[in-house]
């Protein structure tokens, strides 16, 4: 089972040159395969997104721009850790609660997903998530 010790930030390669930096990500640099990306941005500072857990969907969460929280909750234990850099990314691993807030103006979240989406696999409900992790 696994706990929030398995996500972990991943730093991204980058090519710096004087023209600026190229952030590169290619599968073979996070734990799974890439199926599918979409990004958050204009969160206000007040509202949080997420709120659920996955069956099956790893993530891989980068701070494209400005910064914001992402909290995490195993059933047992809980952390967060602040985002702000568009060359570190957090892995979020299947069966992690994760809820992101805090965002900064002009925060954009760019989140990779191992699956297409799948609303059924999707844990929305904190006492079945919780089931879930006990089983």
């Amino acid at each position: 089972m696994t706990t929030i010790e398995d996500a972990i930030t991943i730093k991204i390669k980058t090519v710096h040159e004087q023209r600026g930096k190229l952030a590169v990500i290619e599968n073979n640099d996070i734990p799974f395969e890439i199926k599918r990306l979409y990004y958050l941005f204009d969160v206000p500072n007040d509202a949080y997104r997420g709120g659920h857990a996955h069956n099956i969907q790893n993530s891989f969460l980068i701070a494209l721009s400005g910064s914001f929280e992402v909290h995490l909750d195993d059933g047992n234990a809980k952390k967060t850790i602040m985002l702000n850099k568009p060359n570190i990314g957090l892995f979020i691993p299947t069966g992690i609660w994760r809820e992101i807030g805090n965002f900064s103006s002009g925060a954009v979240c760019l989140v990779l997903a191992s699956i297409n989406f799948d609303e059924t696999e999707y844990i929305r409900n904190y006492k079945k998530f919780l089931s879930f992790k006990n089983r």
